[in-house]
């Protein structure tokens, strides 16, 4: 229930989902057992709380709260946990900072604030002076989480550089930049920096790749269900064993496939309704404004367990060999 002291982000991260009950409250029991299930995985670095994956954007500060205290509770001893900070305005972000410290987080994994979406690439000083703010309320390692351009929220190249220099607790990027010249570009860049930037993909829908590029780690809301499969195929690409990385990524491409298909933003809700198929949870309850799947998107999603060789008891197979 500690906080891993000088824990540099890397390696493989799964993002955790969030149960919820019928009434849309959190369901402490059910997010225990998820928690503890992908915990069990062999050969996690840390796992990700209060992420897009766990609905961040619908949870108050009081419930960001209490689900970090669940996780630093189940499995807080076994591996880091990394904070999420969601939050559109620096004030906010520095609270919330300061209460993963309390809670007993490793690191902190910073969202771009939504108020930035209409030209605040133009403007560094913003983005300097938000993670500044971030910075100064705890000592704890910043991922800075990379959107793509088209969002209206990425940090453009030269202002990461600037950002890596003046904030030194940045560690590490979860890239979601979604362009593969960029993203190489990123890898060759910041991880052979004087002071060395972590790229941790987040390019689930093409991870394979992604990670043959180099990246030294991962970190996705599919870990939520195929975390197994993600650290077999990340230590295969490790040991440069392309044949055995093919085979574990001919298991994956199924799912990554269903979970990242339009509209992408069902991506969770998707894992969600996975993990009560294998048996993982009870139910799949997510918050408004998302919706409860329909039926033929439910069977596409039991297909493509069934492709990826994931048995109904809710345990992985071993990794393809």
């Amino acid at each position: 229930m500690g906080r891993f002291k000088s824990y540099v982000p890397g390696g493989v991260i799964p993002a955790t989902l969030l149960a919820f009950n019928q009434d849309l409250s959190i369901d402490e029991a059910e997010t225990r057992r998820h928690l503890r299930h992908v915990a069990g995985v062999k050969g996690l670095s840390a796992i990700t709380v209060n992420g897009h994956s766990s609905e961040v954007h619908a949870c108050n500060f009081d419930e960001q709260r209490r689900v970090l205290a669940i996780a630093s509770h189940e499995v807080g001893d076994k591996l880091p946990l990394i904070n999420g900070v969601y939050a559109d305005g620096s004030i906010e972000a520095a609270r919330i900072a300061k209460m993963a410290l309390e809670e007993g987080a490793s690191a902190l994994l910073v969202f771009p604030p939504n108020s930035m979406c209409m030209g605040g690439h133009l403007r560094p000083e913003m983005a300097l002076a938000h993670f500044k703010r971030i910075a100064d309320a705890t000592d704890l390692p910043i991922i800075l989480f990379q959107y793509p351009a088209s969002m209206g929220l990425c940090y453009p190249f030269d202002t990461l550089l600037k950002l890596f220099e003046q904030v030194p607790a940045i560690r590490a990027m979860k890239d979601w930049c979604a362009d593969p010249m960029l993203h190489e570009k990123h890898i060759h860049t910041l991880q052979s920096l004087p002071r060395p930037v972590n790229v941790l993909t987040t390019h689930s829908s093409w991870l394979m790749s992604s990670l043959a590029m180099g990246a030294n780690g991962l970190l996705s809301g599919a870990g939520s269900v195929i975390a197994d499969l993600q650290v077999a195929l990340f230590q295969a690409v490790q040991a440069k064993d392309l044949r055995r990385a093919q085979g574990i990524n001919e298991r994956i491409y199924p799912l990554q496939q269903a979970f990242y298909a339009p509209p992408f933003l069902d991506m969770h809700n998707r894992m969600k309704e996975c993990l009560v198929m294998l048996g993982r949870q009870k139910r799949a309850v997510v918050r408004p404004p998302l919706m409860k799947l329909g039926d033929a998107e439910l069977k596409r999603l039991k297909d493509a367990l069934s492709h990826a060789a994931l048995g109904e008891n809710g345990a992985l197979p071993q990794a393809a060999e």
